[in-house]
């Protein structure tokens, strides 16, 4: 789906305190940037940014990074998160990037994250296209370089393609995976403290079973 583009999302962006520019700059620091110390917990693709934000609010001992690529999507999580703060609803262990996610070993240290979430990820349907999926064996290879050594990579999907897929990379990548699920909405277990993103709840509305799995070195 082609995205719409916005004028002057790029420089709104840049200028709003929720978004760090030049995060290389702050490898190995990141706590540094928030009110307090905790865990560091990123969302990749994390598009307008509901899970983020409502993660943030509920669990506030945890500091969380969104990384979103798109200058316009971006913009509606800043956007929202503007709205809350007006409302007096302040976040303070929540910041965004705007990144590409290939440069996470350029951003993170090693050991810096506890946990990576992937939600509703481009499925990138072509074959020769498979390395660009969030779940491929070179994205957990990034993902390795930045996880303490028990981190967890978090994976929601409506895709079913797409989630054999990544259950195959995590098996060639030397992984182990544990809580999956190819219907979520329908494991009592599972859906204890889950938080669903705007498109959980429109296919899961739609009657799509949604699958997951958390997957570990």
């Amino acid at each position: 789906m082609r995205l719409r583009n916005i004028p002057g999302a790029k420089e709104e962006i840049l200028h709003n305190k929720y978004v760090v520019d030049r995060p290389q700059e702050y490898k190995g620091r990141w706590n540094t940037l928030f009110e307090k110390e905790g865990p560091l917990h990123i969302e990749i693709g994390m598009g307008k940014g509901r899970f983020i934000m409502d993660m943030a609010a509920l669990h506030p001992d945890v500091n969380y990074i969104g990384i979103e690529m798109y200058d316009s999507v971006l913009l509606r999580a800043v956007q929202k998160r503007d709205e809350l703060a007006a409302e007096g609803k302040v976040l303070t262990n929540c910041l965004f990037i705007r990144e590409d996610a290939r440069l996470l070993p350029d951003i993170f240290e090693k050991n810096e994250a506890e946990r990576i979430y992937l939600n509703f990820s481009d499925p990138w349907p072509k074959a020769r296209h498979a390395k660009r999926r969030l779940t491929s064996r070179q994205f957990l290879e990034r993902y390795d370089k930045i996880l303490v050594p028990d981190g967890r990579v978090v994976f929601k999907t409506d895709n079913r393609e797409l989630f054999d897929f990544s259950l195959e990379e995590s098996q060639i990548a030397g992984w182990h995976t544990e809580g999956v699920t190819y219907d979520l909405h329908n494991d009592p277990e599972l859906m204890q403290g889950n938080v669903m993103t705007e498109y959980e709840e429109k296919f899961s509305g739609l009657g799509k079973p949604i699958c997951r799995l958390a997957e570990w070195r």
